[in-house]
C-alpha cells in the first residue's frame, strides 16, 4: 500500500446510482492514459466488478507476501483487480457477515493484496456510511491521505443521501475531489436529443451549495 501514489474512494449515498460503473470507468480511463491502476471492489454486499469485467471465474492466488491481484488482460500489467467476489463460491451467494467479520475482511483486502507499484488505487466502496467506511478510511490513514469522488443520480432522495457522504468525508478528513451525476438523461440514438428522465442537475446544485467541484454528467446511451 505504501507504493501506491494516489488512493481514490468512489462513494455514493445509496445503491443503484451506478457507483461501481463509475469506479470501473475511472480505472479504465486512467489506464488508457498509461497509468498503472488497481481497482479494489470492497462493496461486500454487492461485489459487481468481476461480473462487469467478465472475470468471475478468475482465481486469487496467495504468496508469502499476501494475495496476488487478478489481471483481466494477463499481457497487460497496468490494470489489476481485487474483489471480495473472487472469494465467493457462487455469484449468487450472499455475504451474511456481522460487523466485526466485515471489518476484518476489509482490513485484509487493504493490507494483504500485493499491488506492487501503482499510480492509482480506485476503491469501490459500499453505498451509504457505516462501520465499513470507517474501517476503510482508518486503514488507509496509515498509508497517507486518501481522496473521494461522490456519485449521485439526479433524484432528490439520492442527492439528499450524498449530503451525509459529504459530512462523513469532512469528519474523517477525506478530501472530496468532486461530484459526478450519473443517469442524468437519455440521449436518443436517432436525433441525439437528450431527455431528462429524472430531476435535473441535482448533483451540480449540490456541488455548488457545498463549494465542491462538479465533475461531469453521465447520460444513458444506447450501444449497438
Amino acid at each position: 500500500m505504501r507504493n501506491i501514489k494516489h488512493k481514490l474512494l468512489v462513494m455514493s449515498g445509496k445503491g443503484g446510482v451506478g457507483k461501481s460503473t463509475v469506479a470501473l470507468q475511472i480505472a479504465l480511463g486512467l489506464k488508457q492514459l498509461n497509468f498503472k491502476v488497481g481497482l479494489l471492489d470492497i462493496d461486500l454486499c454487492g461485489p459487481s466488478i468481476p461480473t462487469m469485467l467478465q472475470i468471475e471465474d478468475k482465481h486469487v492466488y496467495q504468496c508469502q507476501e499476501g494475495w496476488m491481484p487478478v489481471y483481466p488482460d494477463e499481457d497487460d500489467q497496468r490494470f489489476a483487480v481485487m474483489s471480495v467476489g473472487f472469494f465467493l463460491k457462487s455469484r449468487n451467494d450472499p455475504v451474511i457477515w456481522r460487523g466485526p467479520k466485515k471489518t476484518a475482511m476489509i482490513k485484509q483486502l487493504l493490507n494483504d493484496v500485493r499491488w506492487g507499484d501503482l499510480d492509482y488505487l480506485i476503491i469501490d466502496t459500499p453505498p451509504g456510511t457505516s462501520d465499513e467506511h470507517l474501517a476503510i478510511v482508518q486503514s488507509l490513514k496509515d498509508f497517507g491521505p486518501c481522496e473521494a469522488v461522490l456519485v449521485t443520480s439526479p433524484q432528490i432522495i439520492s442527492v439528499g443521501e450524498v449530503r451525509r457522504e459529504i459530512t462523513f468525508c469532512k469528519k474523517t478528513q477525506v478530501e472530496i475531489i468532486g461530484i459526478i451525476e450519473n443517469m442524468s438523461g437519455y440521449t436518443c440514438p436517432h436525433c441525439s436529443e437528450c431527455t431528462n428522465l429524472f430531476s435535473k442537475e441535482g448533483g451540480e446544485r449540490l456541488a455548488n451549495y457545498f463549494n465542491i467541484l462538479f465533475l461531469v454528467f453521465y447520460k444513458f446511451y444506447k450501444f449497438t
